[in-house]
């Protein structure tokens, strides 16, 4: 019994002396799943929320009096006043300001609707 026992282990001590015969794996090679999972995690998720934003940042930049815009809080209103940073939507007889990044949509230009 103990012969069998001894000689089952035996492959088990062979296969480790040989794991330790193989010479060290590069460190490119060891690196390589971390850097093709930041590879594809930026071609998938940050490249397209960059164009995202530079879109939005494009429509705010363009806002014109008249256009009928989407702020964040949900409010459809028309654009009374434009400053560098802030907005005045109308909506009904009520005039409230917003940031520029508030601004979510534009819905309408001047009349046109998009």
């Amino acid at each position: 019994m103990k012969i069998i026992a001894i000689l089952m282990t035996l492959p088990i001590f062979a296969m480790a002396e040989g794991a330790q015969e193989q010479a060290p794996a590069s460190p490119l090679f060891t690196f390589l799943p971390f850097i093709l999972m930041f590879v594809v995690m930026y071609i998938f998720f940050i490249l397209p929320k960059q164009k995202e934003n530079k879109k939005i940042e494009e429509m705010r930049t363009s806002l014109k009096k008249g256009d009928k815009v989407l702020t964040v809080a949900g409010i459809v209103g028309t654009v009374s006043n434009i400053d560098d940073r802030f907005v005045s939507v109308k909506t009904g007889d009520t005039k409230i300001d917003f940031e520029k990044v508030a601004i979510v949509k534009l819905l309408e230009a001047n009349g046109t609707s998009t």
